[in-house]
C-alpha cells in the first residue's frame, strides 16, 4: 500500500471537520427554527424554495440528498401547509413544489434569529477566510459531481459494487 499525500492527508481531516460542522449545523438548526415549526431538513427545502417553485428532483440535487429523503421532507411541509405542490408543464410526473403563505411567512419570522445566529457563529473568523472555505467546498464538490456522474447511478440498495482497494476514509470508517 502506497503511503498517502499530505493532500490526501488533508482532505481526510478537511472531510471529518465538515461532516462534524454538518452535525452540529443541524442541531443548531433544529433548535433556531424550532419556533418556527420547522426543523433543519424542513428548513433547508423550504429555503430553496425562496427562488421559487421546483421539483423534488430539483431540491435533492440542490443538496446533494436522496429523492426519497426530500419527498419526505415536502410530504411533512405540505401536511404542515408550508409548501403546495402543482403541475409541471415540462414534466406531469414531477410536481412543482412552492412555499405557500404560511411556509414565507415562517422564514420571513425566522429570518432575523438566522441574521442573528449567523452573526454570532462567524465573530472571529476573517471574511476572507469563509470565502476561501467556500471556494475550496464548492471545488470538492464539483469535483464529488464530476465523479459520481462518471460513475453513473448506484445500483438498488445503495452501494455501487466497488472493483478498487479501498480508500483511506473507507479504512477508517465513519469519521
Amino acid at each position: 500500500m502506497t503511503s498517502p499525500t499530505p493532500r490526501a492527508d488533508a482532505v481526510v481531516e478537511l472531510t471529518s471537520e465538515v461532516f462534524a460542522v454538518n452535525g452540529r449545523l443541524l442541531r443548531a438548526g433544529d433548535q433556531l427554527s424550532a419556533h418556527a415549526g420547522l426543523t433543519s431538513a424542513r428548513w433547508q427545502v423550504a429555503g430553496l424554495l425562496l427562488d421559487g417553485p421546483a421539483t423534488v428532483a430539483q431540491l435533492a440535487r440542490e443538496r446533494g440528498l436522496r429523492r426519497q429523503a426530500v419527498q419526505q421532507t415536502v410530504d411533512r411541509l405540505r401536511a404542515e401547509g408550508m409548501v403546495a405542490t402543482r403541475a409541471n408543464p415540462h414534466d406531469q410526473r414531477s410536481p412543482l413544489v412552492e412555499l405557500t403563505d404560511a411556509g414565507r411567512g415562517a422564514l420571513d419570522d425566522l429570518a432575523p434569529r438566522e441574521q442573528r445566529w449567523l452573526d454570532e457563529l462567524s465573530a472571529g473568523v476573517a471574511e476572507r477566510d469563509l470565502r476561501t472555505a467556500i471556494e475550496v467546498l464548492r471545488a470538492l464538490r464539483a469535483r464529488l459531481d464530476a465523479q459520481l456522474d462518471e460513475a453513473g447511478p448506484a445500483p438498488r440498495g445503495g452501494r455501487r459494487p466497488s472493483k478498487r482497494a479501498p480508500s483511506r476514509l473507507e479504512h477508517r470508517g465513519p469519521l
